[in-house]
């Protein structure tokens, strides 16, 4: 199979090198999974249920889904920022609950993407939290990132000026220029961990696709970087041994061996957590 073959019509992803491939196929959880919902979006908790997030798709191992995407864009100041949804007021089973959600390149984009893992419990995704938003370093996986960088330094458009010919000896050179980040966390007491890439097709891409256009710019774009599995820490383009599963050029966590394509996209159907009361 070519490997533009590789994803037919009626699966749903999205590559970036090749734009919109299909249409609207959910992954993640099955007709059950509706039936979850009410009891997670009781009196416990708010902002839960049935969600559809935009996530890099999985490709092998246990995750039962994709890392969700974080949209971006860059600031006036050439600093990198993670968009996050305006706040809304919603009724939710009689009550009236603040929820994170806006249209955003004909989608629905939602804070509800990133409650799973106990992340739904941290005040980093509180509709109402206050945070500029900006991609602040976490280094310590990329040589170059270490050198330029400090623990929680903003990052910098022009610190990737190399990101078509960028490699570190781990798959192929010149595929994308990643940072390890956090996001939302400059006030938090727990991070966001995220990752932060910059990538040709990521570029070539968006001048093709509504939501590529919206949720990436200049070639940057981002996800949540936890497990969708036992919510473990993977490494993009970080360890060797990620070539045994054919994720050299991909997001491989060593937990259990699930892999991930951050230049793909697909949707996902799930049921996102509930934030406490």
């Amino acid at each position: 199979m070519s490997q533009s073959d590789k994803y037919p019509a009626e699966s749903g992803r999205r590559r970036f090198v090749k734009g919109v491939v299909g249409g609207a196929a959910l992954a993640g959880v099955g007709a059950a999974g509706s039936a979850t919902v009410n009891s997670l979006t009781t009196a416990g908790g708010v902002g839960g249920g049935q969600t559809v997030a935009m996530t890099i798709a999985h490709t092998g191992g246990p995750a039962p889904r994709g890392l969700p995407q974080i949209p971006v864009q860059v600031n006036d100041d050439g600093f990198i920022e993670g968009i996050w949804p305006e706040t809304d007021t919603i009724e939710e089973e009689g009550m009236e609950v603040e929820v994170a959600q806006e249209e955003l390149g004909g989608r629905t984009y939602s804070g509800a993407w990133f409650q799973y893992c106990g992340i739904e419990s941290q005040e980093n995704v509180d509709p109402n939290h206050e945070s500029d938003n900006i991609f602040r370093a976490s280094p310590g996986t990329y040589d170059w990132q270490d050198e330029l960088y400090d623990d929680g330094d903003q990052i910098h458009i022009d610190d990737f000026d190399d990101y078509d010919t960028w490699g570190n000896g781990i798959g192929q050179d010149g595929v994308g220029k990643p940072a390890t980040v956090t996001w939302r966390s400059e006030d938090a007491d727990t991070d966001l961990n995220a990752v932060v890439i910059r990538s040709t097709q990521i570029e070539e891409a968006a001048a093709e696709d509504e939501w590529l256009e919206a949720s990436t710019d200049e070639g940057f774009m981002a996800y949540l970087n936890v497990c969708t599995h036992f919510c473990c820490i993977p490494g993009y383009k970080e360890l060797e041994e990620s070539a045994r599963y054919n994720a050299e050029d991909g997001a491989y966590c060593v937990c259990h061996q699930s892999t991930y394509d951050p230049f793909t996209l697909e949707e996902a159907l799930f049921v996102a957590r509930p934030r406490p009361d």
